[in-house]
């Protein structure tokens, strides 16, 4: 399965999004070895690439990757802590959880550090909620707030897990989705496209990082910024849409 983008405004859409391919990393002093990263190819999503991305009316939210804005204002003003996490940018539900949250320098491929070697991880899967390949679209949603000062990117595989898993064989109910499952796809030679999502500050996403291969990306951006984030099982439109 592609990921499912909820847009309507295929211009907006094409302003922020840009699609390449992966390669995977050998011998790179920042990413782990192995590691799928994005190609600094990028294209602009043509409207037929747009059109197979579009999430139908009856998409599942657990499924969608939203592009939002937050209706509170962003202030700053807080006494100990990150500002986010004592004046969320918007009205937590009572299932939301602040998960973590990441700063990324400028100029970033991809973000994601495993803190056991420092490298970066490249595209990966997340696992808060590790779940398993028969269960792994009742995974929640995760949501992104970039508190700046910079923009930077959201990267989305084109293919999702339980597709990965099921080309390599790996489809048994009980296995768990792992970002070894995509490092082994592309390795094998099965082709795995990247999306970016361009996210000003103030600005975010929600999408299925448990279910879609992904990462943030400083790329190409002048400055560094600060992603924020939360888990739960939002509904479609819940805030309002960038695109």
């Amino acid at each position: 399965m592609q990921p499912l983008i909820v847009f309507t405004d295929y211009a907006k859409l094409r302003d922020r999004c840009q699609i390449s391919t992966t390669a995977v990393a050998h011998g790179h002093p920042a990413h782990e070895d192995g590691a799928v990263v994005p190609v600094s190819r990028w294209t602009p999503v043509s409207p037929t690439e747009a059109d197979l991305l579009r999430a139908p009316h009856h998409a599942p939210p657990a499924e969608a990757v939203e592009l939002i804005s937050f209706p509170a204002p962003c202030t700053p003003e807080t006494t100990g802590g990150p500002w986010w996490t004592v004046h969320p940018p918007f009205t937590p539900s009572p299932g939301a959880r602040y998960a973590n949250h990441a700063t990324s320098p400028a100029g970033d491929p991809t973000t994601t550090v495993n803190p056991a070697n420092g490298k970066r991880l490249g595209i990966h899967l997340d696992n808060w909620d590790r779940l398993p390949y028969a269960h792994r679209r009742l995974s929640r949603r995760r949501l992104c707030f970039n508190t700046g000062p910079g923009s930077r990117y959201l990267l989305i595989g084109d293919t999702d897990a339980p597709t990965i898993c099921r080309r390599l064989g790996r489809d048994d109910p009980a296995h768990h989705p792992h970002t070894d499952d995509i490092r082994a796809y592309v390795r094998a030679g099965h082709p795995l496209r990247c999306l970016r999502l361009r996210l000003d500050p103030g600005e975010g996403y929600i999408a299925p990082t448990e279910l879609l291969p992904h990462d943030g990306s400083t790329s190409d951006l002048p400055e560094p910024s600060t992603a924020a984030f939360w888990l739960d099982h939002w509904p479609i439109g819940v805030f309002p849409s960038l695109i």
